[in-house]
């Protein structure tokens, strides 16, 4: 039998309900129509962590700059307002362990709303509004 995907939440609870009942890998698997190996990781999974949904897991790299951080960062904002991006890149990993580089600090100020403007006429600096 080939794979058809995730089984869906009540297929799940049909497994669980039929090993429950006592019946054996070989009975459930040719009762419901999966695969033995599927019957057994299905019962295996509810047994250990008590779920039959298949959750999804998050992918991608986690967040440099977390909550905190995020908090961190608004205060360097508001303190100066003119501040370019290296200069607020340069103030947030004085005080970290963990230092980020400039477009981790754009991305997190995006994130949080803040948008770069051009400067006025006469003077040199973006700032964040």
């Amino acid at each position: 039998m080939g794979k058809k995907g995730d089984l869906s939440n009540f297929e799940c609870g049909m497994v669980v309900g039929a090993r429950r009942a006592g019946l054996s890998i070989s009975q459930s698997a040719q009762l419901l129509g999966f695969s033995r190996t599927t019957i057994s990781r299905v019962y295996k999974e509810w047994c250990e962590k008590g779920k039959t949904s298949s959750m999804p897991q998050s992918c991608g790299r986690k967040c440099l700059v977390d909550a905190r951080g995020q908090r961190r960062m608004g205060r360097l904002i508001q303190a100066d307002r003119r501040a370019t991006l290296t200069e607020i890149t340069t103030r947030y990993n004085r005080g970290m362990q963990q230092s980020i580089c400039e477009a981790t600090t754009h991305t997190t100020l995006r994130r949080m709303g803040y948008n770069s403007r051009r400067p006025q006429p006469g003077t040199t600096h973006l700032h964040y509004k």
